[in-house]
């Protein structure tokens, strides 16, 4: 599958999440020459009107684009975003999940978002799982929609006894246990929804070691360029292929196995019921 060509055009709805930087704005670049409508979120205003701008002229003129400001660490901003979204769109075929906090620079200083949860478990787990199910009603109504949940290779199992690393907190573990929460929760998610609302939802590492400011900053030597990252997330947004195609984790272009705990049933179980205790759903 690495020999996958991207459609020449694309002319669904697509909101990418993280989309002024890193893979996000290599995505909406790659999307606005096919065509798409871009539904771009940041949480710097400039940054976002930046992107949007160089989006537009990519299109040529065959791209729509619209703005979305939120800060992701703050559930209480997603809830609002995801609202404005429903308002305000007539449909949506892709939600992409890419919006993430690495590492950090300061790997040992253990950081909070708004509502006092760790940083990392909120930006790259609670936030893409909140604003999964407050866009469903949306993805629903345009379906067959999909939902691409932006996770890694790199996963480490989450201590269901103490999510935001009360003991021991390190950002890259951190980082670590999110994403394999992200994946855990697609699988749950696919099983839930895809059936009842037609939207499929799987997740994938794009690439490597991507060159991003989150890679470098947490002191990382990149090992690819962001490039390699756009072709295999395309891929599971606009692959007529992969329609029907759900609860499933890539490892870029390959269907693969993430780590034992995905399928782990009764910690699946036990995520999600915490999951939606902390977000009151």
């Amino acid at each position: 599958m690495d020999t996958y060509t991207a459609p020449d055009t694309f002319h669904g709805t697509v909101l990418i999440t993280g989309a002024t930087q890193g893979l996000g704005l290599h995505l909406a670049r790659d999307l606005a020459g096919r065509g798409a409508t871009l539904l771009l979120h940041g949480r710097d205003r400039a940054r976002l009107d930046r992107a949007a701008a160089e989006a537009r002229e990519l299109s040529a003129g065959r791209a729509e684009v619209r703005t979305y400001l939120a800060d992701l660490s703050d559930l209480d901003q997603v809830r609002a975003m995801a609202a404005a979204v429903r308002a305000a769109e007539p449909r949506l075929d892709v939600l992409v999940n890419n919006a993430v906090a690495g590492g950090g620079s300061e790997p040992l200083r253990r950081e909070f978002g708004a509502q006092g949860h760790e940083l990392r478990f909120t930006v790259n787990y609670l936030t893409p799982y909140l604003l999964t199910k407050e866009l469903l009603p949306l993805l629903s109504a345009s379906a067959p929609a999909r939902v691409v949940q932006v996770a890694s290779m790199g996963q480490a199992p989450v201590d269901l006894d103490d999510v935001m690393m009360e003991r021991g907190y390190e950002g890259l573990e951190a980082y670590l246990r999110s994403k394999l929460a992200m994946i855990m929760s697609t699988f749950d998610l696919a099983e839930e929804e895809t059936a009842r609302t037609g939207v499929t939802i799987n997740a994938l590492h794009p690439a490597h070691l991507m060159d991003t400011e989150g890679v470098r900053a947490y002191g990382l030597t990149p090992a690819v360029s962001i490039e390699e990252g756009v072709r295999p997330t395309v891929r599971l947004i606009a692959d007529p292929a992969l329609t029907g195609v759900t609860g499933r984790y890539f490892d870029r272009f390959t269907d693969a196995r993430a780590h034992d705990q995905a399928y782990d049933t009764e910690a699946r179980k036990r995520l999600t019921a915490l999951t939606r205790e902390l977000l009151g759903l």
